[in-house]
């Protein structure tokens, strides 16, 4: 079992290398093992591309070592057709005659089958190594497919009593990052496939919610604009990335920017998540201000919260969310005067 779990610790760190790629598929790492030694190694690369099961097949030098070696894989391997062929039947044909799984795949497509379809053949299938780590690595994913709406995480910066800005109608923000932090705000746009605000941080900051102090691809932008309020010369309609602008008014497409009209008299955030889960929308990330991000929490509709803690003190202004502690766990990582506090629902 020890051993066995060396190898899937290795297809998690192989799997990582796929991140900002492979989204809406997880991210998977595959080892192949003969007489203990590593023969073989992959993980998914992109989406569309193959599986990280055949990477590492493909990676083997001495194809006859596989009849006699261990795959071991994060994600239990699929077992259908989709983009690419099921990584079970390769499995099956190149005769491995032992196989590994970290955790079971949480797809309706998959749910065990890709298991039972290997054991039906005669392999020997283990299944449930380092189970709570994959399901970690692949928590997004997850989520996705069991509460059919996009990872969401929440994110934002305040003082030390408490406010997110000062009370302003226009004007400079208060300043409340450090070029360290603003970096890692960046890191978490590139990780995300969508990035939201409201219609008052799009007036008030004139965001351009790209990626420029990370390397990675710039989310699609959304923001929630009820009465078409907007000025059109904002960065958010520039037309250099895809743009959703979801109101509950009427208005046609232009360029990149595309409105969806909501039902005024339903709830705003389910029909905008249901809309993105059709978009296959997986992980989305709110940078809005304190009325949008209170508006998910108070409805449960947040994964992760990141909010930056400053030492500079406002004395007034906009209040930041106020979080429910109940099943709620931290970290605290210093940078310099600044804290950065996680918060996080058990899945």
């Amino acid at each position: 079992m020890k051993e066995d779990e060396i190898y899937i610790r290795r297809c998690i760190q192989l799997a990582k290398n796929g991140q900002n790629n492979v989204s809406p598929n997880p991210m998977v790492g595959a080892v192949i093992v003969c007489d203990g030694k590593i023969i073989g190694e992959g993980y998914h690369i992109k989406c569309g591309g193959p599986h990280a099961e055949v990477n590492a097949i493909r990676s083997v030098k001495d194809g006859s070592l596989l009849k006699r070696s261990t795959l071991y894989v994060s994600l239990e391997p699929c077992s259908h057709y989709g983009k690419t062929p099921p990584c079970a039947d390769l499995i099956i044909d190149k005769q491995i005659p032992r196989i590994v799984v970290g955790c079971q795949d949480p797809s309706i497509k998959v749910a065990g089958k890709g298991v039972q379809k290997l054991r039906d053949a005669g392999r020997e299938v283990v299944a449930g190594i380092l189970e709570e780590e994959c399901r970690r690595l692949i928590r997004h994913f997850i989520i996705a497919n069991t509460l059919h709406r996009p990872y969401i995480m929440l994110k934002w910066a305040e003082s030390a009593d408490g406010f997110m800005d000062v009370n302003r109608t226009e004007g400079t923000a208060a300043k409340l990052s450090t070029d360290h932090t603003i970096m890692l705000a960046h890191k978490k746009r590139a990780e995300a496939d969508a990035i939201m605000v409201g219609t008052n941080t799009a007036l008030l900051d004139n965001p351009s919610l790209n990626v420029r102090h990370w390397y990675g691809k710039d989310p699609l932008r959304i923001v929630l604009d009820k009465n078409l309020a907007l000025n059109r010369q904002l960065h958010l309609f520039d037309g250099d990335i895809p743009t959703l602008v979801y109101t509950t008014k009427t208005c046609q497409k232009t360029g990149q920017v595309e409105y969806i009209t909501l039902n005024s008299e339903k709830p705003l955030l389910l029909q905008i998540m249901s809309d993105l889960e059709q978009r296959r929308i997986q992980t989305l990330l709110i940078e809005g201000g304190s009325q949008l991000l209170q508006s998910f929490i108070d409805d449960e509709l947040w994964d992760e919260i990141f909010v930056e803690k400053s030492e500079a003190v406002l004395l007034s202004g906009v209040k930041a969310p106020k979080i429910n502690p109940k099943n709620l766990y931290s970290i605290q990582k210093n940078f310099g005067i600044h804290t950065l506090h996680y918060a996080g629902k058990n899945m």
